[in-house]
């Protein structure tokens, strides 16, 4: 953490006021917003649509009520809009929110804010908050997780494009790219001239190493829940059931890699989703003993998850970035990814800190499961090897991002 100094403290003045428009509170930017909030020439405000996140609602994704079980509003500076439409979830018009130009113009001591950073685009209250900072001439940041994808548009959706993008572009003074694919994305669509400044999409590495080490000490109690043998390896699958997640794609392979061995390694999958009924189907038809189902898990139950396993498989497609990876990754363990996860490029090289394959290539996924369980040494050393890497892909590099930003367009930070 950088330590304040006199200057900072005696001229409040010279703090830069950062604004951040968001649509809810989400559990993996919460001790991000807490980091940043500690620096001493930042004074955050973060702005959201609703705060549905923060009690129980119903994840479409994981098709089951949840509350997150990690604080979400702590530890920083927060409002929530007033709205004219929160049903509870996200979309185009979902929250729909009014006053943000009043507050980006001044708060209640008479300083209005310097600049104002918006996550995402695609929504009215985004769209919103950029056009309302335009009109109050402060500059805007923008972070965003798309990526390129490989659906076919027609001539009317790309000349659609285009003409948004040309738009968007004028919005904004900077993007904050969270990785490689995403900064070529924002190299095609808005061109060269629009600044762009790394800032990692990471998670908490400290939290996640701290309960990684502490894992330790109920290995053997999980073990015993879910009736596994303490011999045999563990390949664990961690995200929702839904199409796009393939976790279909993992059990098959897994099916093809365990013919004929008398002792095959387990295949763990926590979550919950519309896929779940199909694949416990497919399991029990295996007649395999050595499929376990575990439901949903909050975020502080996932690592006695990853250290329990020999290597974690996110086999997705159209995945802008796979947040779980890092997780598994700050445990140590070998990872396995498809090439069209997002963070593959950034985090993630073939032999080096697992395995990557082709998505849909079942038998290459097969293949990859081979190469990293040959030996126990092998999955551990790829573990290791990703546990260094993701040290340098965390909340000091998105720090040093973010600042390098903030200084470009408002000149009162230093890098």
């Amino acid at each position: 953490m950088t330590s304040p100094t006199p200057s900072a403290q005696s001229n409040p003045s010279r703090r830069v006021k950062l604004a951040y428009l968001v649509t809810h509170p989400i559990q993996y930017q919460a001790p991000l917003l807490r980091r940043i909030a500690q620096e001493y020439d930042i004074d955050l405000t973060v702005f959201f649509g609703s705060t549905f996140s923060v009690r129980e609602y119903k994840d479409r994704g994981f098709g089951v009520g949840m509350t997150w079980d990690v604080p979400l509003l702590e530890g920083y500076r927060h409002e929530t809009l007033p709205a004219l439409r929160d049903h509870g979830r996200t979309g185009f018009a979902h929250p729909l929110n009014y006053g943000i130009f009043s507050r980006l113009r001044r708060e209640d001591h008479g300083r209005g804010f310097d600049v104002l950073w918006v996550h995402g685009y695609s929504t009215l209250n985004a769209l919103q908050g950029m056009l309302a900072a335009k009109a109050l001439g402060l500059p805007v940041l923008l972070r965003a997780e798309a990526r390129q994808g490989t659906q076919q548009r027609s001539v009317l959706k790309r000349a659609a494009r285009r003409l948004f993008f040309a738009i968007l572009k004028h919005l904004i003074d900077g993007v904050l790219p969270i990785g490689s694919a995403n900064e070529a994305y924002w190299s095609h669509h808005l061109g060269e001239g629009v600044p762009q400044y790394l800032m990692p999409y990471a998670v908490d590495n400290d939290y996640f190493q701290t309960r990684s080490r502490e894992a330790v000490t109920g290995r053997a109690e999980l073990r015993n829940e879910l009736s596994l043998d303490a011999s045999r390896p563990v390949i664990l699958f961690a995200s929702k059931l839904q199409p796009r997640k393939c976790c279909g794609n993992l059990l098959e392979a897994y099916l093809q890699l365990v013919q004929g061995m008398a002792a095959p390694p387990y295949l763990v999958i926590v979550g919950d989703g519309e896929m779940r009924a199909q694949l416990e189907r497919r399991a029990a038809e295996s007649g395999l003993e050595s499929i376990r189902f575990c439901g949903f898990r909050n975020q502080s139950e996932m690592p006695r998850f990853f250290d329990i396993a020999s290597v974690f498989v996110l086999p997705s497609r159209d995945e802008p970035w796979g947040l779980v990876v890092n997780e598994a990754m700050n445990a140590g363990r070998a990872v396995i990814v498809s090439d069209d996860v997002g963070c593959q490029p950034d985090l993630i090289e073939d032999g080096v800190e697992g395995c990557v394959f082709p998505a849909g290539d079942i038998a290459s996924l097969t293949d990859a499961l081979r190469r990293v369980l040959a030996t126990p040494a092998i999955a551990a050393a790829m573990g290791e090897r990703g546990l260094s890497r993701i040290q340098q892909w965390g909340f000091e590099q998105d720090i040093h991002g973010l600042r390098q930003a903030i200084a470009q367009v408002t000149r009162k930070v230093t890098a």
